[in-house]
């Protein structure tokens, strides 16, 4: 029924398909990349296969992800080509972590 579309796998369940995977893999991405999903779980297309699987299980082996600017951002300062994650962001993000928490 429909020839060209991906299959959606969930911790290898199939749970269904989509037309549009280039768009769809950019939106789990950007929701990932947004915390709304954990970092922890790992996004996988294959092309050929037309299949996106999607893993959340335990036991999963972890790799450290660099993100690379694909546009000139004037909001964050980030030129293209440069890595997103900079030495001064992960410093302020260890202060904080260091600090101890404030009373509400």
């Amino acid at each position: 029924r429909y020839p060209h579309a991906t299959k959606i796998f969930v911790n290898g369940v199939w749970v269904g398909v989509h037309q549009d995977p280039k768009h769809l893999v950019n939106q789990v991405l950007d929701t990932r990349r947004k915390s709304y999903l954990q970092y922890e779980v790992s996004l996988v297309r294959e092309i050929r296969d037309q299949e996106f699987k999607i893993f959340s299980d335990a036991g999963r082996v972890m790799r450290p992800v660099f993100t690379v600017q694909q546009e000139d951002d004037a909001e964050t300062g980030i030129n293209k080509g440069h890595l997103v994650l900079t030495k001064e962001l992960v410093n302020r993000l260890a202060k904080e972590q260091a600090e101890p928490p404030e009373d509400p």
